[in-house]
């Protein structure tokens, strides 16, 4: 039980990667605070080890209430795993500037927002920070304009505050994704229809043959906030099935 007596918050928690992390870190002995923003779907994960907290982490103020609570609550921090995130499809020439920060807001000024908030209860207890990237924060992407660009930025945001934290012993990681079966794209407004034919078609862009699932990338983020990742900070870690290596032909 790696986790044995250690509080994590775990964001995105009712969907995808964040609900297998949520699951896998109670399953080893963690104390969670599982976060999302659909009460319904987090009275769902709700048990003895996993207590859930409905914030809407666009709100700074309702994020750093939470903050507090759970610090009061579980009686610290010790792991916080940015896992909330949203997609759109758009270009250079398409992508409204409200798109484009929507898409900034969540998926990195939240995780700035949210990150510099418990460090405090982190640096105290020596703990770390996973954060959930994708492959496209490596690579470039058509058509899905400022969600790349919003991946690279946590990638880079993941360096930077490894370095600044390591000296308080802090580590900082991520993790990037390829294409996983979660309720991303359908969350974006893709249809059933479409989002088959999406999985069917990524299955011929990974080279390894097919898409992840959701506790494949909750495995390694446990194992990033574990002890046996104890001299690993500012990595971004593909898991991907081959497709950072790929290229167009």
């Amino acid at each position: 039980m790696e986790f044995d007596g250690k509080v994590a918050i775990v964001t995105g928690a009712t969907s995808g990667i964040g609900m297998a992390a949520a699951l896998r870190f109670a399953e080893q002995g963690a104390q969670v605070a599982a976060v999302g923003r659909k009460k319904d779907v987090l009275a769902k994960i709700a048990r003895q080890n996993i207590k859930t907290y409905a914030v809407d982490l666009l709100n700074e103020q309702e994020t750093a209430a939470f903050v507090k609570r759970v610090a009061g609550d579980l009686g610290g921090i010790d792991i916080l795993v940015n896992a909330a995130g949203i997609i759109a499809n758009g270009t250079i020439e398409n992508t409204t500037l409200a798109d484009y920060d929507i898409m900034m807001n969540i998926n990195v000024r939240s995780v700035f927002q949210l990150t510099q908030l418990a460090l405090p209860a982190i640096i105290e207890r020596k703990g770390n920070i996973v954060i959930v990237s994708s492959v496209t924060g490596l690579r470039a992407f058509p058509n899905v304009l400022a969600y790349c660009v919003s991946k690279a930025a946590v990638d880079q945001l993941t360096r930077c505050a490894a370095l600044e934290l390591a000296p308080k012993g802090v580590r900082v990681n991520a993790v990037n994704p390829g294409v996983t079966r979660t309720g991303l794209h359908l969350n974006s407004g893709m249809n059933e229809d479409s989002y088959a034919a999406f999985l069917e078609r990524s299955k011929t862009t990974h080279p390894l043959g097919r898409i992840g699932q959701p506790e494949e990338i909750a495995d390694l983020i446990l194992y990033l906030a574990s002890s046996k990742a104890g001299w690993i900070t500012g990595a971004t870690y593909s898991i991907d099935g081959g497709r950072a290596q790929t290229c167009a032909r």
